[in-house]
């Protein structure tokens, strides 16, 4: 039995008609678009300047809470207590409500020593802090 092969065989082809009309509907918003724009270049206005813009409180870098291993607490390389600590980060948070604040405990530092600094971040209404390379041993 012979097998009949198409000896013409239709390629596909690709219906250009919606194409034509996207391009059509393209020129069309252009040609409007450029009016408007034409018409408003007509019109002699002032805008306002705004000059140099700054902010006006600089933000703060992120200040650094360190725990030894004795239980000893510094932001920023001074000594504190945790009521000080408390203190000191409510008047900064008062000027910048942003603040961050990194926390870092020495490897020997006991968890008992450590969890009043958070407790004095939560008190302060500080937010956005992160722990640093807290290694903590459990005693």
């Amino acid at each position: 039995m012979p097998l009949k092969t198409r000896t013409s065989e239709e390629l596909p082809s690709v219906n250009l008609t919606p194409m034509i009309d996207v391009v059509f509907l393209l020129i069309i918003f252009f040609m409007v678009g450029t009016q408007f724009t034409e018409s408003e270049r007509q019109i002699d206005i002032q805008l306002p300047s705004a000059g140099n813009l700054n902010a006006m409180i600089a933000a703060p870098g992120r200040r650094e809470v360190v725990v030894s291993s004795d239980g000893s607490i510094y932001l920023d390389g001074q000594p504190l207590s945790t009521e000080t600590l408390t203190q000191r980060l409510r008047e900064m948070r008062m000027q910048y409500p942003d603040l961050r604040v990194a926390v870092r405990a020495d490897g020997d530092a006991m968890q008992k020593h450590v969890v009043p600094v958070y407790g004095a971040l939560n008190a302060a209404g500080v937010d956005n802090f992160a722990v640093l390379g807290v290694n903590h041993k459990l005693r």
